[in-house]
């Protein structure tokens, strides 16, 4: 069995927010482990977009999404959180000395003495598309909604599906690491970046990748074990089977509340409701900020979820150590303040 992760705040979601409440509750030398769902850290800017720019981070007239979360792990690294990625909270209980205990979908077990929501607009579940046989293959058998570890699609035959960022990110990264990749795209221009687009054109022409536009995968075959071909379908009706060890449809990530929507929490319109002094939420000792809260006012910015986690992580010290006093000086004087 794995070991129990014990830790002062847990932080339920690894998005922007949710890192830099890392960096504000380390200064008050409070330990953070993140869990996430997604497997990587930086929630819907890694996950969706991560070479949008942005353009309301103070001291950046322009950033990146995806260099923004580089930059975030980089400013948490000196506090060393921990994280439980590609998993979801699951259940929640809060225990008779006021600290809480928590499970993800994977049966990992969290002990913690605070809870901060950071979970952006809820967990995210994939966009799937109307593929016959979709969820038959499902779970382990060859359909994959994300590239959890690409060394998973070392010398495999892959078809990729979609016309996004993350579509094009992954034909291009896995063109180096399948026997075969194949991306099929049901229109002829890409939502995603304009750069990737063309290295995945320049890949195709090479003839490292195969591309396949005007088209969508229709049907999935295979025996009851694993997926063994897909029938890729075009515009004009001409359809192809073509073997495939693994089908990858990227079509995005659609926002739920999940689990936490069953903590008995104040909610209104699928958001957490918060006081603003501390952005706790109506079971004390758990808070929420970022997109998921709401309260008079809200905005929804990163810039205004920055606000929220550092008093929130002044909100969670009282809480753990009500009788404790601490002095809060400029992060310039120590880098970190005396208590």
């Amino acid at each position: 069995m794995a070991a129990v992760i014990s830790t002062d705040i847990c932080i339920i979601g690894a998005g922007p927010v949710g890192l830099f409440a890392v960096f504000e509750a380390g200064l008050l030398k409070l330990r953070c482990h993140v869990v996430d769902a997604l497997p990587q850290p930086g929630g819907q800017l890694s996950e969706i977009y991560p070479k949008k720019p942005i353009y309301d981070i103070p001291g950046y007239p322009e950033i990146l999404a995806g260099d923004l979360v580089d930059n975030l792990m980089k400013q948490i690294a000196p506090f060393h959180p921990t994280f439980t990625l590609g998993e979801r909270v699951e259940r929640f209980a809060k225990l008779d000395d006021g600290s809480f205990q928590l499970y993800t979908t994977d049966g990992t077990e969290i002990q913690c003495r605070a809870v901060a929501i950071a979970g952006g607009l809820g967990s995210f579940e994939p966009r799937k598309p109307a593929v016959d046989s979709l969820e038959r293959f499902e779970g382990g058998r060859g359909v994959h909604y994300m590239v959890r570890d690409p060394e998973h699609f070392r010398d495999k035959k892959i078809v990729i599906a979609g016309g996004g960022d993350s579509a094009l990110d992954w034909t291009n990264f896995l063109a180096n690491v399948a026997s075969e990749v194949t991306l099929v795209h049901r229109g002829t221009t890409f939502r995603g970046a304009a750069d990737s687009a063309e290295k995945v054109q320049k890949l195709h022409e090479a003839g490292k990748i195969k591309l396949v536009l005007s088209s969508n995968v229709t049907h999935l075959h295979g025996d009851d074990e694993l997926l063994q071909q897909v029938t890729i379908t075009g515009n004009n009706g001409q359809a192809e089977t073509v073997p495939v060890d693994a089908f990858v449809p990227l079509f995005g990530l659609t926002p739920k509340l999940g689990p936490i929507g069953d903590w008995n929490l104040d909610l209104t319109d699928d958001a957490v409701l918060v006081n603003t002094e501390d952005y706790s939420t109506s079971l004390p000792g758990v808070y929420a900020i970022g997109d998921i809260n709401t309260y008079p006012g809200k905005l929804k910015l990163i810039l205004c979820g920055f606000h929220e986690a550092a008093l929130m992580c002044q909100g969670a010290f009282k809480y753990i150590y009500p009788d404790k006093k601490y002095t809060l000086k400029y992060t310039t004087v120590n880098g970190a303040p005396s208590m």
